[in-house]
């Protein structure tokens, strides 16, 4: 067991976790040896959570020293690897190998377990999110039994477990589905107007393989990012709508360096160094922001934006840039995107919580009439009663629970609050 004299942060440094009691295993036998000695523990990964869904006032396991690949199945396209394997270690990884994935998200630092039960996302209108990938997935119960599900014989446990939030158990191993390797060009625009987004929404979010759209509300789209699998005789993008191209690399926040995003004017690079906002080589030393994120059906997409843009005079004062993306429907119960084609409206705060937590419920209100989902792993206000409401299969969760921690070994005071609240 490691202990600090100082309680553990996470990434943004906005949560302090209520113990410094961290146990770091390197093997399946120890992950089951130290679960079973203790009466509460919740498995730490990177801790890029910017809420408490992590938290524990007892115990935590870490299983970031449990990082390799442990096979790749060129048959199936899948591979295998322990659980505190990041994407930033996978993705070269597998793409020397002649693999990639469908998608990765803005950060390249998360573990990819991690991501997976908080059903952590990219963009792109056919593009699911990165828990969908998942085919196998192998984890300790509160008992200290391995189980292993799988998609294909496992079925509807399958589909409620996947993102399980921490819930039902410590994942030690993942298989992902992957595909051939593939080049990305991307192509930054800037200033598309609200009213073009407004008439255009579908063709805009549809122009690249992943597409994302960057604002501070005030006056049109800042940025628009699209990304666009590469082929050598495609015609470089020239213009978008009323959007001037760039005439360099940008950051999502213009007036920061674009030193540590990935290359952009349509140079081709390999998939996983570009779907990333921001380069695999370039790890944050701490976040210095505040994040929350608000889901919602494709068909409420432009009333929803347009409902949060009324709010800008309240909104930008603490914000430093909103970012829209798309996500396609799954079959996971607690994804935002289950049985629903989603766009995201994202947040990226100034590090006031004070004054952030005074907005999550204007934006909160401002959302209910879209039915709005947030991010599992990011800053909301919904108790846990809108969020019985808003996923249809979260009773049946809670059963399913039952049967791999009966004593809630692996509940905290999130859990207890957003989902086992009635």
């Amino acid at each position: 067991m490691e202990t600090s004299p100082n309680l553990l942060k996470n990434w943004a440094g906005n949560i302090t976790y209520n113990s410094n009691r961290l146990y770091n295993a390197a093997s399946v036998n120890e992950v089951q040896d130290i679960i079973a000695k203790h009466a509460n523990i919740k498995a730490l990964g990177t801790r890029h959570c910017f809420n408490t869904i992590a938290d524990s006032q007892h115990n935590f396991i870490s299983l970031l020293q449990m990082n390799k690949v442990l096979h790749i199945d060129e048959t199936s396209s899948t591979v295998t690897m322990q659980s505190g394997m990041k994407y930033g270690e996978l993705a070269p990884l597998i793409n020397s190998k002649g693999l990639a994935l469908h998608n990765l998200a803005s950060l390249p630092h998360t573990s990819v377990a991690g991501a997976c039960i908080t059903a952590t996302h990219g963009s792109g209108v056919h593009n699911k999110n990165l828990s969908a990938a998942v085919t196998a997935f192998e984890f300790i119960d509160a008992e200290g039994r391995l189980h292993h599900l799988s998609k294909q014989k496992d079925g509807e446990k399958f589909n409620g477990l996947v993102v399980n939030l921490g819930a039902a158990g410590v994942i030690t191993s993942i298989t992902l589905q992957a595909e051939p390797t593939y080049n990305i060009k991307q192509f930054v625009f800037e200033h598309l107007s609200f009213n073009t987004m407004k008439e255009n929404f579908k063709t805009i979010m549809g122009a690249g393989y992943s597409v994302s759209l960057f604002t501070d509300w005030t006056n049109d789209i800042n940025e628009v990012w699209i990304k666009q699998k590469a082929n050598e005789q495609q015609a470089g993008m020239k213009a978008f709508f009323d959007a001037m191209p760039a005439t360099g690399n940008l950051h999502p926040i213009a007036s920061i360096s674009a030193e540590h995003c990935t290359e952009q004017m349509g140079v081709a690079g390999a998939w996983h160094e570009r779907l990333p906002h921001f380069r695999m080589g370039f790890t944050p030393s701490s976040g210095e922001e505040l994040q929350s994120e608000y889901f919602v059906a494709d068909e409420h997409a432009v009333d929803a934006i347009m409902a949060v843009q009324k709010l800008t005079d309240k909104i930008s004062p603490y914000l430093l840039i909103s970012e829209i993306r798309s996500i396609a429907a799954d079959e996971l119960w607690l994804s935002p995107c289950y049985k629903q084609n989603s766009t995201a409206i994202h947040f990226t705060w100034k590090q006031n919580w004070p004054a952030v937590q005074k907005l999550l419920p204007l934006i909160e209100e401002t959302l209910a009439a879209y039915n709005a989902k947030p991010h599992w792993g990011k800053l909301f206000s919904m108790t846990g009663l809108q969020l019985q409401n808003r996923y249809e299969k979260i009773n049946a969760f809670k059963s399913l629970l039952k049967e791999y921690d009966a004593k809630g070994k692996f509940r905290n005071d999130f859990l207890n609050r957003n989902i086992f609240v009635v």
